[in-house]
C-alpha cells in the first residue's frame, strides 16, 4: 500500500496536544479529518473541466488512515461490488475483484487503497489540509470543555483576570487540581461595580452558562452578580448549613442597581427546624464573623440575613429589616398584594434608597409591598368609615321623608312584613 509522507508527523501531534492543552487522540482525529479535506479538495480540482457534480455525502466512503509509527497516511475507500460499474469512487466490478477474492459475490464490500502520488496532492489541498486542521482542532477544544464543564454549571470556581476585551474581563478558569485553565468571559452585567479587575488579581465566580455550538471566544460564561454565588459562599463559610440543620430558602440580589448613587445589597432568608438553632445568628456569627467574610469576598456589598416564616405577615415584616414594621395588611392574598404600615420615622427606612429596600422585600416574598405611614393610613381609614356612615345616614332620611309625604314606596322598604293572624282562625 502507498503512503504520502508526513515528516515530523509524531512530534507534530506532540506538540499540538502541549499546546492546546488536548489530548493526542483528538489530535489525530481532527488531522484525520483535516487530510480527508484536503484529498476531496484534491479530487474536485482533477474533475474541474467536467462539470462533475459533488454532494455533500459523495466521501462519506472514504477515510483516511495515519501511520504515526512511519509517518504518513493512506487514504482508504469502500466500494460495493457490482456487475456493472457507474461510478468509480463508489463500485467495482464483480470480475476484477475476482481475480483476487474468488469467494467475493455481488452486493459484498471491499476497502481499496486510493491513496495519490506524493507529488500529486498538491499545494492547494496541502493549504485546504492546514486550513481545516486549525478549525478542527478548535472544534475539538471546544467539545472537550463543554464535556468537562457542562456538569460544572450552576457551581462557583476559582478564577484569575486575563486581559479585557470591550467591555467584558477574560477569566482564566480551573476546574480541578492539576488540569489546564480555560478561558471564561466576565460581561460587563455580570460583574459588580466594587471589584478591580486588575490582570493576575483572583475571584471566586458563578459558572452561569456553558455555551452550546460555535462561539469565537471563550464558551463559558461566568458571573460575579449570581445570587448562586451568595448561596455558595455562605454554605462554604457556615457549618450549619452544610450540615443541612439551616438551610437557605430565598436570595434577592441587586449587585447592579439602576443608580450608581445606590449600592449593591443582598437579602437572603434562613430557616432551621432545630427549636435550639438561631438561623440568623448562625449566618452572621460571633461578632459578625462569617458575614463579614462573605461581605469581604463581594467588596463590601450589604447584606441582610433575615428570618423566614410560613406566616405571609411576620415574613414580609422580616424582609423589610432594618425598618419596623407596626403592621401588615394581607389585602388581596390571591394577588399576593400587601400594605405594610410603619411609624413616620421608619418610613424611608422601609422604602430603602430609591426604594431598594421595599424592591428587594418583594422580590424575596413574592408578594406585591406598598409602604404606609401607619398614623395617615389610619387616619384615613376613619374618615372614609365616617364618609360611609354619613351616606348611610343621608339614605336612611331621605326614604323616610318619601315615606311621610306619601310617595309610592318599592316593596319591602320600611314595611314590615305581613303578620299571620291565628287568632281569627282558631274563632272559626
Amino acid at each position: 500500500m502507498s503512503i504520502v509522507s508526513l515528516p515530523g508527523l509524531k512530534a507534530m501531534i506532540e506538540e499540538i496536544s502541549q499546546s492546546h492543552n488536548i489530548p493526542r487522540s483528538a489530535v489525530q482525529q481532527a488531522l484525520r479529518e483535516a487530510l480527508l479535506k484536503g484529498y476531496e479538495r484534491y479530487r474536485r480540482s482533477q474533475r474541474l473541466d467536467q462539470r462533475f457534480h459533488f454532494d455533500e455525502e459523495y466521501f462519506d466512503n472514504f477515510e483516511v488512515d495515519l501511520d504515526i509509527e512511519e509517518e504518513g497516511f493512506r487514504v482508504l475507500s469502500t466500494k460495493t461490488i457490482v456487475e456493472e460499474v457507474q461510478n468509480s469512487d463508489h463500485q467495482i466490478s464483480l470480475k476484477e475483484v475476482q481475480e483476487v477474492a474468488s469467494e467475493a459475490q455481488l452486493g459484498d464490500s471491499v476497502v481499496l487503497d486510493v491513496t495519490p502520488d506524493q507529488g500529486e496532492f498538491g499545494r492547494m489541498a496541502a493549504i485546504q489540509t492546514k486550513q481545516v486542521l486549525s478549525q478542527k482542532l478548535r472544534d475539538q477544544q471546544r467539545k472537550l470543555i463543554k464535556e468537562e464543564f457542562q456538569d460544572l454549571e450552576g457551581t462557583v470556581l476559582q478564577s484569575r483576570s486575563l486581559r479585557f476585551e470591550q467591555q467584558s474581563v477574560i477569566m482564566a478558569l480551573s476546574s480541578g487540581f492539576g488540569r489546564p485553565e480555560v478561558e471564561a468571559e466576565l460581561p460587563k452585567r455580570e460583574q459588580l461595580p466594587n471589584d478591580n479587575y486588575r490582570i493576575n488579581s483572583t475571584f471566586k465566580v458563578y459558572l452561569k452558562k456553558v455555551r452550546e455550538g460555535p462561539h469565537r471566544g471563550p464558551q463559558l460564561v461566568v458571573s460575579r452578580a449570581a445570587a448562586g454565588l451568595v448561596v455558595y459562599l455562605f454554605a462554604n463559610e457556615v457549618p450549619e448549613i452544610e450540615d443541612e440543620v439551616v438551610r437557605i430558602v430565598a436570595v434577592a440580589r441587586e449587585a447592579n442597581p439602576p443608580s450608581r448613587h445606590v449600592g449593591p445589597r443582598t437579602k437572603i432568608a434562613v430557616d432551621t427546624l432545630e427549636r435550639d438553632v438561631d438561623p440568623v445568628g448562625a449566618c452572621i456569627g460571633a461578632r459578625g464573623s462569617r458575614i463579614q467574610v462573605v461581605v469581604n469576598e463581594l467588596r463590601g456589598e450589604k447584606i441582610d440575613v433575615i428570618r423566614w416564616s410560613p406566616d405571609p405577615s411576620t415574613y414580609i415584616a422580616n424582609a423589610l429589616s432594618p425598618a419596623q414594621v407596626d403592621q401588615v395588611l394581607l389585602v388581596n392574598p390571591e394577588e399576593r398584594q400587601a400594605h405594610v404600615l410603619v411609624a413616620e420615622d421608619q418610613l424611608s427606612l422601609a422604602i430603602g434608597k430609591e426604594g431598594q429596600n421595599v424592591r428587594l422585600a418583594a422580590r424575596l416574598t413574592g408578594w406585591k409591598i406598598d409602604i404606609k405611614d401607619a398614623a395617615q393610613y389610619k387616619k384615613e381609614t376613619t374618615d372614609i368609615s365616617k364618609q360611609d356612615t354619613l351616606e348611610e345616614d343621608v339614605d336612611s332620611n331621605e326614604l323616610k321623608e318619601d315615606y311621610e309625604e306619601g310617595v309610592e314606596m318599592p316593596e319591602n322598604v320600611l314595611d314590615p312584613e305581613p303578620v299571620l293572624d291565628l287568632s281569627a282562625q282558631e274563632e272559626e
